[in-house]
């Protein structure tokens, strides 16, 4: 078999496409192959499909594909336009790669393929291309499955914020519950995102009016866009955001008691952290100081005390529990627990929504800390689209369509 049939059943080439040569540079690393079109051909307009167009022009042009063993590939071939009687002139399309692009479809799908496993900057180095080419395939096949994407269905929605940069740059992820996928990445964390998504929902099939239940954190700007633009939702504050607050408020006792109190001097996450968590000293350190008459004692126990509410059988008895809860820690004469039971008090009824939704935040944080965890391998991302795209690729679920000839 000559080597030009031989590279013409790899690639799957059918007529009127034929390998018309090959060139092997050994010093260079390289294989060049031309491919071409058999004389006389017609071809079916990429617009309308009628068959048997005849040729207007060609233009050469040059793809990277898929290495021969250590050695770089490329194809060469002479691109045809058609003239249709009903379209005018257009360019055919290829089955080797997509318009416009620079590499052949086999080669994108190994970009795909290795960006949402390693940093693309290492993907780059591995391939031997500049790494803003292959950002270039990402964003593509990124935003063509997006565009293709079906959000008809999307009734349970969770939001949150995550930080994009060093300093307060963030980014909002909306995720689907029930599906367990990114549908949305927001620039900001304020209002405008919930604005920002619901038009994206709409662009893609779903309603506003469909989502039915919203787990957010007691955020003022999400709460408002949610009243504004998503108004048949019912809103559950998360669970983790919640418990967040009270540590918060038993973090702040510490610290001004500790002016005064020197025993507690490097005893800051025992008080913030589960039991079970904790080590054998840690445990014991805990044991015997919450035993004492210290103002961080008495926080610890009321932090403690209202996570049992999460545990109550019914909405009810979970409601008789936080307001027995609330009376004990205004009496507490500590400031900063007063605070956040005057706080979860006026958002009970998003507080206790848990008990009829049974939602919560704990995906999306597993998300948040997928998307950081890929950000600290690449060290970073140059600009936000591309943090958008490799969130959307690593947790959107997105179907890409990486067609090629085999």
């Amino acid at each position: 078999m000559r080597d030009v049939d031989l590279l013409q059943s790899a690639l799957g080439l059918t007529p009127p496409w034929v390998v018309t040569a090959s060139v092997f540079d050994v010093e260079k690393r390289r294989l060049d192959i031309t491919i071409d079109f058999t004389k006389g051909s017609l071809l079916p307009c990429s617009r309308c499909g009628k068959p048997d167009c005849s040729i207007h022009d060609t233009k050469r042009k040059v793809w990277r594909h898929l290495n021969f063993f250590q050695h770089e590939a490329y194809l060469h071939a002479r691109v045809p336009r058609t003239k249709c009687s009903d379209c005018g002139v257009k360019q055919v399309v290829l089955p080797w790669a997509r318009p416009g692009a620079g590499f052949t479809l086999l080669f994108d799908a190994t970009i795909m393929t290795m960006a949402p496993v390693m940093p693309v900057y290492a993907a780059a180095r591995l391939v031997n291309e500049h790494d803003t080419r292959l950002w270039r395939v990402i964003h593509y096949y990124v935003d063509q499955a997006r565009k293709n994407a079906d959000f008809s269905k999307v009734t349970c929605l969770a939001v949150d914020e995550t930080a994009a940069h060093r300093g307060h740059k963030y980014i909002t992820l909306f995720v689907d519950l029930d599906q367990r996928r990114v549908l949305y990445v927001a620039d900001g964390k304020d209002a405008q995102t919930i604005q920002a998504f619901t038009a994206d929902l709409e662009a893609h099939g779903g309603s506003a009016g469909t989502i039915a239940e919203v787990c957010i954190d007691m955020s003022g700007a999400f709460i408002k866009g949610v009243t504004e633009h998503l108004p048949q939702a019912q809103v559950t504050f998360d669970k983790f955001h919640v418990v967040k607050l009270i540590n918060q408020a038993v973090d702040q006792v510490r610290r001004d008691e500790v002016k005064r109190r020197p025993v507690l001097k490097t005893t800051r996450y025992i008080w913030l952290r589960n039991e079970p968590s904790l080590s054998a000293e840690q445990r014991q350190r805990l044991a015997s100081l919450s035993r004492t008459k210290l103002d961080t004692a008495r926080a610890y126990r009321l932090r403690l005390a209202f996570q049992e509410v999460y545990d109550q059988p019914t909405h009810g008895w979970a409601k008789l529990f936080f307001d027995r809860w609330y009376n004990w820690a205004v009496r507490s004469r500590l400031e900063p627990m007063k605070s956040v039971a005057r706080t979860l008090m006026h958002y009970r009824d998003g507080i206790l929504r848990w008990f009829q939704s049974d939602i919560a935040n704990g995906l999306i944080e597993g998300i948040n800390s997928l998307v950081q965890a890929a950000k600290a391998k690449a060290r970073g991302y140059r600009t936000l689209r591309n943090l958008k795209a490799m969130t959307y690729l690593l947790a959107g679920k997105l179907d890409f369509a990486l067609t090629h000839t085999k």
